[in-house]
């Protein structure tokens, strides 16, 4: 199990494809592992000539923990920002989105495409700015600027997203892990039960740490706005978007490419805030020719 140092804590990750070749950097969302990624999208992306890394951000997986650090609560958190001050939080984006740089350091990488997901999307878009010599190109996956006045998530998959399992036996953990994936995914591309079924269980076998999720929150609520910086940048953007994301509205894939300047948006009937295997093709072909196109 590979494991670098990278921004001064150990993170774990997976290197796949022709280490010559551009690489992809794959940054997953809160509270989920590398293997979020599926392996069937890491492979249509390594056969299209691309070295593929996805690992685990810290506070998840097999990564760093901040065993006993205590963050504020979000409605704490909230309103500190409402009254226009910067809370106090144990780690920032931007120090999620060093440890991505970091790792592209510790793997002799110098530039890669840069592509996040939900959280992920937030923190590469943090690591565009932080990093833009290192940054090829930024694909933003039903991610969002942060905007405030960007429609909420819908009740139900909030709910669900943050309440925490019942127990931490394995049952109630698979049982959890199912009812979030079947409320937040997509409509017109259900998993099957079976897979699902199986990849929530491998993913509670390799690791279970809902303190983690806690301190990311705490992460994305104090980041805010980043309408501001978005402006900035000058990087080859591509946004993909599902039509039917409950988490993350589409209007937030909208707002995203508005504020980057050439961005190109794609967004998905049907598609809701996950990777169905139905999407893998159509999602490898666009993230491999944004890349092959700067």
């Amino acid at each position: 199990m590979p494991t670098a140092t990278a921004n001064g804590i150990p993170i774990h990750y997976e290197d796949h494809g022709d280490p010559a070749a551009p690489a992809i950097l794959l940054i997953m969302g809160f509270g989920a592992q590398l293997t979020l990624w599926p392996i069937e999208l890491v492979d249509a992306l390594t056969a299209q000539g691309f070295r593929v890394i996805r690992f685990d951000n810290r506070d998840i997986g097999l990564s760093h923990k901040l065993d006993g650090v205590k963050a504020p609560g979000p409605v704490k958190l909230t309103l500190v920002r409402k009254l226009g001050m910067t809370p106090r939080v144990p780690y920032t984006l931007s120090d999620m989105a060093d440890d991505a740089a970091g790792l592209l350091d510790a793997l002799g990488i110098a530039s890669a495409h840069v592509v996040g997901a939900s959280m992920g999307g937030m923190i590469a878009q943090r690591f565009a700015h932080r990093h833009r010599a290192r940054t090829r190109s930024l694909i933003s996956i039903f991610s969002t600027t942060g905007n405030p006045k960007l429609p909420p998530a819908r009740k139900e998959a909030m709910e669900v997203l943050i309440k925490r399992p019942e127990s931490l036996e394995e049952a109630a953990l698979v049982a959890h892990g199912m009812k979030l994936a079947r409320t937040i995914g997509s409509p017109g591309f259900p998993t099957d039960e079976e897979r699902l079924r199986a990849n929530v269980t491998a993913a509670v076998r390799r690791s279970v740490y809902p303190q983690g999720p806690t301190r990311q929150l705490a992460a994305i609520i104090a980041d805010g706005d980043r309408r501001r910086i978005l402006q900035s940048l000058d990087v080859p953007t591509l946004v993909l978007h599902g039509e039917d994301d409950p988490l993350i509205p589409v209007a937030a894939g909208h707002d995203t490419a508005a504020h980057i300047r050439g961005a190109r948006l794609r967004t998905i009937p049907g598609w809701g805030h996950d990777l169905p295997l139905a999407l893998i093709d159509d999602l490898a072909g666009e993230i491999g020719g944004h890349a092959r196109s700067v």
